[in-house]
């Protein structure tokens, strides 16, 4: 089965259904005051798509995208049995988060980096916090409003939630136009391999050939093998002071020619 293509046994994922707000709004009166199964089921149904596009981000995470799917799914149905109709908020608004936090949980739990048991705690407590917050009061809550819930420093709670991320690959798309697509690694800089450091380096080479044998051999010792001046001093045979004062005129003389 190919990695990155959901498929749903005995359904046309093209053809699958999508309810308008005002259409849901009526299944879920029906399911909530009835408990009427049905309309549970026509919900779910109606909001896969919902699911399929979630787990686009999640894309190149070396996970079956049917595995994802399931898990999103599971995400959905939590969001339709929790949602408030009393809360003003189309239920996409409120599904989305819940169906991104099952994913992430997913693949936290099979994320081969390990975590020490206390640092999990807390950050699953943190994460049942933030369903909880985001249920309540239908928004994203802040890590200061997690942290204050479970009387535990803001600190604590960010570190928790840092330490159990999943790592990103460097190959991981961040955008993608009609071109080629933008990695993660494009954006980082290598500023051990850029043109202007590749140009000082020239200017140094040529500047240190201005000066006398001695000069070269204090700054070769002194910035390019970490020596002091007294070990330099020791070496050549001269003072600290004679190092210190050859030092600072090979220095001036370098820089009058870069």
């Amino acid at each position: 089965m190919p990695m990155n293509k959901v498929e749903i046994p005995g359904v046309n994922t093209a053809k699958l259904p999508v309810l308008t707000n005002t259409k849901m709004r009526e299944l879920f009166r029906t399911m909530q005051s009835d408990g009427d199964l049905s309309a549970r089921d026509e919900l779910i149904n109606g909001n896969l798509r919902l699911v399929l596009s979630v787990i686009q981000r999640f894309q190149n995470r070396g996970e079956h995208s049917d595995d994802l799917f399931q898990v999103g799914c599971i995400g959905l149905m939590k969001a339709i049995d929790n949602f408030d109709l009393g809360q003003n908020v189309k239920f996409s608004t409120y599904a989305v988060p819940m169906i991104i936090g099952e994913i992430r949980r997913y693949l936290r739990d099979n994320n081969p980096i390990r975590v020490s048991r206390s640092l999990r705690d807390v950050a699953y407590k943190a994460l049942q916090v933030r369903d909880y917050l985001v249920h309540r009061f239908a928004k994203e809550p802040t890590i200061s409003e997690i942290a204050e819930e479970l009387a535990v420093p803001r600190e604590d709670v960010l570190y928790a939630l840092d330490a159990i991320q999943e790592p990103v690959s460097l190959f991981e798309p961040i955008y993608h136009d009609s071109g080629d697509p933008i990695f993660v690694m494009d954006q980082i800089s290598d500023e051990k391999n850029q043109d202007k450091t590749w140009l000082e380096g020239i200017a140094i080479r040529e500047a240190m050939r201005r000066l006398s044998e001695r000069e070269k051999m204090i700054l070769t010792m002194r910035f390019f093998e970490g020596k002091t001046q007294m070990e330099v001093a020791d070496e050549i045979g001269i003072s600290q002071a004679q190092v210190s004062r050859l030092e600072k005129a090979a220095l001036i003389h370098m820089r009058k020619h870069m």
